[in-house]
């Protein structure tokens, strides 16, 4: 199945892709590897999911956001691959990072949405290595922010 196939049957609308808020650049493609800024839990009307996780937050919002994540980042895979996704070989990796008390423990229960996503939309090329790391703030008081790095054709 294609990856626009997956898409569609896991009723997964890509928006435009986010630009920076900062100073740097949304991606950086090299001859074979796509580097993605961290991209945080921000929807397609703009709105973010803020908050820390063990105190506002339930482990299934940040699951949410991360899924937010995950799809930010494919808009930013697509947008460098010109549109194609079937550009994508491979995902290589993922950091997740959870906004999160110092007592929460379950960042990979979080980040997990996040691999969850990009393994079901590229299949078994969506397999990737990853870490989960828990910070005390984010950028704009995001949830969560995940980077991403894939091979392309």
């Amino acid at each position: 199945m294609s990856v626009e196939e997956n898409l569609i049957k896991l009723n997964i609308e890509i928006p435009k892709a986010p630009n920076p808020v900062g100073a740097y650049v949304a991606y950086k493609k090299t001859t074979n590897l796509l580097f993605i800024s961290g991209q945080i839990s921000i929807d397609a009307n703009e709105k973010i999911t803020k908050g820390k996780l063990g105190k506002e937050l339930s482990i299934e919002q940040g699951q949410a956001a991360a899924k937010l994540c995950a799809i930010n980042i494919i808009a930013q895979a697509k947008k460098a691959c010109y549109e194609n996704l079937e550009n994508i070989t491979n995902c290589i990796k993922l950091t997740g990072y959870v906004n999160s008390t110092n007592e929460f423990t379950d960042q990979p229960k979080v980040i997990n949405a996040a691999s969850e996503i990009i393994s079901a939309v590229f299949g078994d090329n969506g397999k990737h290595a990853r870490v989960a790391i828990s910070t005390n703030s984010l950028p704009l008081g995001a949830a969560v922010e995940v980077d991403a790095i894939f091979e392309v054709k």
